[in-house]
């Protein structure tokens, strides 16, 4: 039966809001390791490593997310494997972050200037440690508007994973909204809610970016 907007409504767009978060969470650690190893490789010397992520990255460029998230859920279910609807969406999410942080970081590593790898192999230093020491730290400076940039398209983007039954903040909205007949409010306080996630991220970045900037100058 349909019933008027009440405070059960609105803790239940907020449990929806927490899941959000938590699978923005998992899906950005995850792409952040795997987007490390995929930058690394890129970057590697030898040749058949750089295709092979290069590859791994131009699949999943070349495919939409979604279309991903469907055949690990179904496919996995389809299997006799029984995977949760939150599983399925952080393995695809975090593979998917993989492939952007990786591409976007590598491309990072690429614009730090080749004077400093040669001040580096002039100190003696291995590559291993070039790359712990000098490159990486500089290509973090460049790295962190793109990679917030992408943190805040991954919380807009778990709004995907609702199509397979996993009740985030959108899928909330849904559900709230076909029990109250309230569309305007209901997805007037889901757009205020993403807001109140983003927003703070955008500004943490441009902080951390001046900091960052401020550190390099002194």
């Amino acid at each position: 039966m349909p019933h008027d907007f009440g405070l059960h409504d609105l803790m239940f767009l907020l449990r929806g809001a927490l899941w959000t978060l938590a699978l923005s969470a998992i899906a950005f650690a995850g792409g952040g390791l795997g987007g490390l190893i995929v930058a690394l490789a890129r970057s590697a010397k030898a040749r058949a490593v750089r295709g092979a992520a290069l590859g791994f990255v131009r699949a999943n460029q070349g495919t939409p997310l979604l279309i991903q998230i469907f055949i690990v859920f179904f496919g996995a279910n389809f299997a006799g494997w029984d995977i949760s609807p939150l599983l399925a969406a952080a393995i695809c999410f975090s593979v998917n972050g993989a492939a952007f942080l990786g591409e976007t970081w590598a491309g990072c590593i690429a614009a730090v200037p080749d004077g400093q790898w040669q001040a580096a192999a002039a100190l003696g230093l291995r590559r291993r440690a070039t790359y712990a020491r000098v490159v990486l730290p500089q290509a973090a400076r460049i790295a962190v508007a793109p990679t917030v940039g992408f943190l805040v398209h991954l919380v807009k983007g778990t709004s995907l994973a609702a199509l397979i039954g996993f009740v985030e903040l959108s899928r909330a909205g849904q559900i709230v909204n076909n029990n109250t007949f309230a569309p305007l409010l209901v997805f007037g306080i889901i757009g205020a809610l993403y807001f109140a996630i983003c927003w703070p991220l955008s500004l943490a970045s441009g902080r951390l970016e001046r900091r960052l900037g401020d550190a390099r100058r002194a």
